[in-house]
């Protein structure tokens, strides 16, 4: 905070205006910022990499593995994401603490199920009770990145079985009478050019990550819409910054973020779709090589 905002009584315009937009709490909104970029960069690669283990699962000649990634991308995108973020969150969070009580409370006498409470030894606590703001931040950051993973790596696995399928059978065919190995196959010929099929699909996944963001307020944690809210709603005068009601101008701010956000990332893929069609034989690839000639 400015030198001169230290008693907020005695300011007013611009001045009052620098102060209010320098507050701790107005930190805080702009580090959250920082949290939606970085669930975008660690969620986005954790769901590709559910996602393509889904659509090997979905692929393999094993029949119970096949079944196991069918019904992973089947059950996943059929219940709606808000279900699944509320459902699957305490789901988890009580399944580590239960197995956590399980290890370090093997003498625990009581029900940890008492009615609609779930209860364990406070040792078994996860994060502890004592531990700072930071942790139990850094710990439910750690479930809605898993979360988002899991839920969009459904999507993922179902573009990415799809993208593997449209690669021209006469390439396989090819690689195999030139004596490569299925496994040669797979990473050589298959993998490098199902991308061309599948950027289009992850694009979209990707742009509906980014809308997805606000699913972080209702799993507890800080993030941008939790400060509009807090910052733009009406504070009287027993406050430092008394104000009216400004949620409507901290929601355009998110909108011009969002958007901003979302054009740099159109802007982004469409290169990279350049960059994969170079030399397929697809119809972006075969524009490309007119280009060039």
């Amino acid at each position: 905070m400015l030198e001169f905002c230290a008693d907020p009584k005695t300011l007013e315009g611009l001045s009052w205006l620098s102060c209010y937009l320098t507050t701790p709490k107005h930190m805080e909104f702009y580090f959250s910022f920082l949290t939606v970029m970085a669930l975008l960069l660690v969620a986005a690669p954790a769901a590709l990499a559910f996602g393509f283990g889904g659509a090997m699962a979905a692929r393999s000649h094993i029949a119970p593995l096949r079944w196991l990634g069918k019904i992973y991308t089947a059950m996943v995108r059929g219940v709606p994401d808000i279900v699944f973020f509320l459902f699957f969150v305490i789901a988890l969070d009580q399944g580590i603490e239960w197995l956590t009580h399980q290890v370090r409370c093997p003498d625990w006498s009581e029900p940890i199920r008492q009615g609609l409470e779930f209860r364990v030894c406070p040792a078994a606590k996860v994060p502890p009770n004592n531990a700072s703001l930071f942790v139990h931040q850094a710990y439910a950051f750690t479930l809605a990145v898993l979360t988002f993973a899991i839920v969009f790596g459904a999507f993922a696995a179902n573009v990415l079985k799809g993208a593997m399928d449209a690669v021209p059978r006469a390439q396989i065919e090819t690689a195999e009478a030139y004596g490569l190995s299925p496994r040669q196959t797979f990473r050589r010929i298959l993998v490098p050019q199902m991308w061309t099929y599948a950027l289009p699909g992850l694009s979209n996944l990707w742009l509906i990550l980014i809308k997805a963001t606000p699913l972080l307020f209702l799993l507890g944690i800080q993030d941008i819409v939790y400060w509009a809210r807090e910052l733009g709603s009406s504070k009287s005068a027993r406050f430092d910054y008394p104000h009216g009601d400004w949620r409507l101008y901290y929601f355009l701010g998110l909108l011009v973020f969002y958007l901003a956000l979302t054009r740099v990332s159109e802007i982004g893929l469409a290169r990279l779709t350049r960059r994969l069609s170079h030399g397929q034989a697809t119809r972006a690839g075969e524009t490309l090589r007119k280009d060039a000639a």
